[in-house]
């Protein structure tokens, strides 16, 4: 059993639980959000990304964007999360709600990743990089989103992407 951490504190164990929050106290988080709208055209049929954008409609063909009128675009990120996920080892996540479900997309940043675009933001499958990539290697495409949130979406509900890089 571990003790405090020098001999000027009591004597206290160290729990594995309160080891583990002080571990957690050290990582830092870099959060993004986004507040965008369904839209009837609506697909999600993509098989390697996932859009969100800050344009006002959404064109039939627009099979992997998910929601439109966006309030922010990647140009606007904080340099600190931007810096955090071009580090080789960046670890990302994408949470999307939608009413009341939930889903969770897992991927990598990448030290090419620019965030520059001023409309669009999209999570890829693949490990292709440009100006509008956010998240690469996810697990997720549009085409592999829950289908009832989809569905409301299609009725032009609020999605929210919470973003969060370690």
């Amino acid at each position: 059993m571990s003790y405090g951490f020098n001999s000027f504190e009591r004597k206290i164990p160290l729990t594995y639980s309160l080891y583990a929050k002080l571990l957690l106290s050290f990582i830092v988080q870099y959060i993004e959000n986004l507040v965008a709208y369904g839209d009837p055209n609506v697909t999600a049929n993509h098989s390697s990304t996932l859009e969100i954008t800050t344009d006002s409609y959404l064109t039939p063909s627009g099979d992997c964007i998910v929601g439109i009128s966006s309030n922010r675009s990647p140009s606007i990120f904080s340099n600190d999360f931007i810096a955090a996920c071009q580090t080789k080892n960046a670890k990302i996540t994408a949470k999307l709600s939608v009413g009341s479900h939930e889903q969770y997309i897992f991927g990598r940043g990448h030290p090419d990743l620019t965030f520059k675009s001023t409309n669009s933001a999209v999570i890829r499958t693949s490990s292709y990089v440009d100006d509008r990539t956010i998240m690469i290697n996810s697990d997720t495409a549009a085409k592999n989103l829950n289908r009832n949130i989809i569905s409301l979406l299609q009725n032009g509900n609020k999605i929210s992407v919470r973003l969060t890089v370690l």
